[in-house]
């Protein structure tokens, strides 16, 4: 299993990177204003790259063993061993040293380094792509009708922008977290799907095209209460009939209270990356006024991802997140892994009346399969698929791969 050169071999490597990173064009455009030094350390062995202004020593470091990023170099890692934040958050023997702020300010510099750390030790030269992942073949643009739709909820109206595709039985699809309705893009240019099925997405409130109320930014609050008269008045609103329910993520967790308490409203309920509590998974630094929440938050987000997902789907959600608006992902994810906690009522959800069938991802590191395993057996009835290849944004992240979990459970209702 190959890692890095070790021995009289590093120090060449070392210099061949550095050379490498200082060509690098998404470097070239990143480094602009940035001021540090920092290092990369394997085992003993160290290499460290300077940006702006640097300090004389590092301002932080990433540090495991030999045999760890040796993981994390294979040509297709591990889960949990593909990623910055997902080796930090799950990978004991991978650790960041020194100034976490530093680190946090200029992790998508050192996410890059890393990249053509990489490109080097499996391809051998550059330059490297900006998203060295595989391709996705064409696909057609979506057919999409987008309109906005007035919503009740909370005995309160609510403009949101939703848009359809596709023909026949209805789906209704849930963005995640901080995101917004073009992570449906992708399945609504498949006709494997949209020739037989409606597919309906809308925008939460104050994310994508739907407008803010009259609020002041970042004021926005997500509560399961509020998650769940948001769905219904859309349900309502679009006139869907008995749709199935789609989401993932924070919109996967809420289908899970939605199959308790509206299971007559739906044929049937597809939870992905979902389960009864995520603890621990709110971050401080996405609302701090001291970090780039354009740049932190889809460097966050990035390693969620599975490395096998395409190039092309990686940089759309990369943007769309930066786009994200103010505060709004943070609030998101204070439902998401805060006030979300239903280990005391999910073994209540009747399948008899609705149909719940759980999928997740194999490389998701935040909810893990086997959390959302665990959540399935506490419920009679609900069935698990672990999916393969695919991280925690499965519909968005690679389309055609998630279809194929995705269509099999449409064709048994």
């Amino acid at each position: 299993m190959a890692g890095w050169p070790d021995g009289a071999a590093w120090a060449p490597f070392v210099a061949r990177w550095q050379a490498a990173c200082q060509a690098d064009a998404v470097l070239a455009e990143w480094r602009a204003g940035a001021s540090t030094r920092f290092a990369i350390a394997n085992g003993v062995a160290r290499a460290e790259f300077t940006f702006g202004d640097a300090p004389d020593s590092p301002d932080f470091a990433l540090e495991a063993p030999p045999h760890i990023w040796a993981l994390h170099l294979q040509p297709v890692p591990p889960r949990h061993h593909h990623a910055i934040f997902a080796m930090r958050h799950r990978v004991p023997e991978f650790r960041i040293t020194g100034e976490e702020i530093a680190f946090l300010r200029h992790c998508h510099l050192v996410r890059r380094v890393l990249e053509v750390g990489r490109w080097l030790v499996l391809q051998g030269d550059g330059p490297v792509p900006a998203f060295p992942r595989p391709s996705l073949p064409a696909m057609p643009a979506p057919d999409v009708s987008g309109r906005y739709i007035d919503v009740t909820a909370e005995g309160r109206g609510w403009r949101l922008y939703a848009e359809s595709a596709g023909q026949g039985r209805d789906i209704l699809c849930l963005h995640t977290a901080g995101a917004d309705g073009r992570q449906f893009h992708g399945l609504m240019s498949d006709k494997r799907l949209t020739d037989r099925w409606r597919l309906t997405s809308f925008d939460m409130p104050w994310h994508g095209k739907s407008p803010p109320p009259a609020e002041p930014p970042g004021a926005w609050r997500l509560t399961t209460d509020r998650y769940v008269e948001l769905i219904m008045g859309v349900v309502a609103a679009a006139g869907l009939h008995k749709p199935v329910l789609l989401g993932a993520s924070m919109s996967g967790e809420i289908c899970l209270e939605v199959a308790l308490r509206h299971p007559d409203a739906f044929s049937a309920i597809i939870a992905c990356e979902a389960c009864d509590h995520v603890p621990g998974r709110r971050s401080p630094w996405a609302a701090d006024t001291r970090i780039n929440q354009a740049i932190f938050v889809p460097e966050w987000i990035h390693g969620l991802m599975a490395p096998q997902s395409p190039a092309e789907c990686a940089a759309q959600i990369w943007w769309h997140y930066s786009q994200g608006g103010f505060a709004t992902f943070d609030r998101d994810i204070r439902f998401y892994s805060g006030e979300w906690d239903a280990r005391d009522r999910v073994h209540r959800i009747d399948t008899s009346r609705c149909p719940l069938v759980m999928l997740t991802g194999e490389y998701d590191y935040s909810c893990t399969a086997e959390m959302s395993e665990a959540t399935a057996a506490k419920i009679p009835g609900a069935r698990f698929t672990r999916m393969n290849g695919i991280g925690h944004f499965p519909f968005a992240e690679n389309p055609p791969l998630f279809l194929d979990y995705l269509l099999p459970v449409l064709d048994g209702l």
